[in-house]
């Protein structure tokens, strides 16, 4: 605790803020300063503050961990103080494979529970693969939400993610209650850009625009 290192920017000091975590996924900050982070195994975990026990959290969906998926994304919405809403992605079990969903519950006062957790939305088809489920959520200023899904393994030139049609390797814009929020002629519905292989960076600049970072092999990352 407290340890000094020195950096090209100069001395920094090291505070740990949240201890022993197994493979943590995403963090989420609450309006009273407390904190959510998410375990690729299927664990949520709350912390009151920096340096305080964890919680664990019940209440979530059923999660499929398997390979690279698992519990995904978390994202505290602007109206979290009146909705308590808490919204989640992760892998889901499909007959022909795992999907990448996404879906929202009410934290309880006390943060030890989610109530009333909802999926409201998955991609429509399951793969086989175990990579490349994405998933980053971001929320836009009018309250839709930004949903990046991975490629599953088949490439961003591959047939799946090209094809505007299938859910793989694209990015969706949703409303809050899951339904599109963007309608291309010719493609499945909430279906924003496609072609991409496995995004897991989101985020909007001050001008509101969407800006996305994906995995590639060999030294083929992207910021798009």
């Amino acid at each position: 605790r407290g340890e000094v290192i020195e950096t090209s920017a100069g001395a920094m000091r090291l505070d740990p803020v949240a201890e022993g975590l197994d493979e943590p996924w995403a963090i989420g900050f609450l309006p009273d300063g407390a904190f959510l982070v998410t375990e690729r195994d299927g664990v949520l975990k709350l912390f009151a503050a920096p340096g305080a026990d964890a919680t664990q959290v019940s209440g979530l969906p059923v999660v499929e961990v398997y390979g690279q998926g698992g519990l995904l994304d978390l994202l505290i919405p602007a109206d979290f103080a009146a909705s308590r809403e808490v919204w989640l992605t992760y892998a889901e079990a499909r007959a022909t494979g795992a999907v990448t969903a996404v879906g929202r519950g009410r934290l309880s006062a006390d943060g030890a529970r989610l109530y009333g957790f909802t999926t409201v939305f998955a991609i429509p088809e399951g793969g086989s693969d175990e990579r490349h489920f994405g998933s980053r959520l971001v929320e836009a200023p009018d309250g839709t939400l930004f949903l990046t899904v991975g490629d599953r393994g088949t490439g961003p030139g591959g047939l799946e993610a090209q094809d505007p049609m299938r859910g793989e390797g694209k990015v969706f814009h949703l409303t809050r209650l899951g339904q599109p929020a963007t309608t291309l002629t010719g493609a499945l519905p909430g279906v924003y850009s496609l072609g991409h292989r496995n995004p897991q960076g989101a985020a909007l600049d001050l001008q509101g625009r969407l800006w996305i970072t994906e995995h590639g092999a060999r030294g083929g990352d992207e910021l798009n």
